[in-house]
């Protein structure tokens, strides 16, 4: 495959499900955490280095070729919140099928016969820029970039900002970016020798919170 696999696998418009999902920007809209380009900014950066770089050190090591069974429990104990474990798999499931029928591999089919209610999606992701012959890293960071696409183009459609503002957020972001995704690669490298507690862990409270209250509530414009 060539690096522009990468390119169609970091896509909002891949198939997989992405677009019906803010990452915990409307709920934070709701609150009045964001309510503008500032802490707009503020929430995405510090979902990239929580959520993200967790996201993108399960990516990393499921690209690697690690065991997905494993990946997938590290990946529910580094998701206390059920409502995020839901979302989770259901997200997994949707890139699942979508990855099976664009890179067909006997890698997805196994991890769609043993995680049949659908793996955590991080881990899917991963397997997915496996089967297109991406590397680690570039898992990594199509991971820690969905981590802050997503909820910034939800930002647009929820607080009527500029897209011209929201893109231009995502790119004063590159840089930290890079720097989330090579130090979830770099975990994922270790767990051979230390087992996938050489992920990263890094925890979000106030993500979990509004998560939680997100899934009660009866209206609401995404699914989390």
């Amino acid at each position: 495959m060539t690096r522009a696999a990468l390119l169609v696998l970091a896509d909002g418009r891949f198939p997989a499900g992405g677009y019906a999902h803010s990452g915990g920007m409307e709920a934070a809209v709701t609150s009045r955490d964001v309510y503008d380009a500032a802490t707009l900014e503020a929430f995405c950066r510090g979902r990239l280095h929580t959520a993200g770089l967790t996201a993108a050190g399960l990516a990393a090591a499921a690209a690697a070729g690690h065991d997905p069974l494993a990946l997938d429990e590290a990946a529910d104990a580094r998701t206390p919140m059920p409502a995020l474990r839901q979302v989770a798999r259901r997200l997994g499931r949707q890139m699942l099928r979508a990855a099976r029928a664009t890179w067909p591999s006997p890698g997805l089919d196994l991890l769609a016969r043993v995680r049949p209610q659908g793996a955590h999606q991080p881990v899917v992701l991963g397997a997915a820029a496996r089967s297109a012959g991406l590397t680690p890293l570039d898992a990594a960071q199509c991971a820690a970039y969905e981590s802050v696409g997503g909820p910034a183009t939800a930002a647009v459609r929820l607080l009527g900002l500029d897209p011209l503002e929201a893109t231009a957020l995502l790119a004063r972001l590159t840089g930290e970016l890079d720097e989330v995704a090579r130090t979830a690669a770099a975990a994922a490298g270790r767990v051979p020798a230390e087992g996938v507690g050489a992920l990263p862990a890094a925890s979000a409270p106030l993500l979990d919170v509004i998560a939680e209250r997100h899934a009660a509530r009866t209206v609401r414009l995404f699914a989390s």
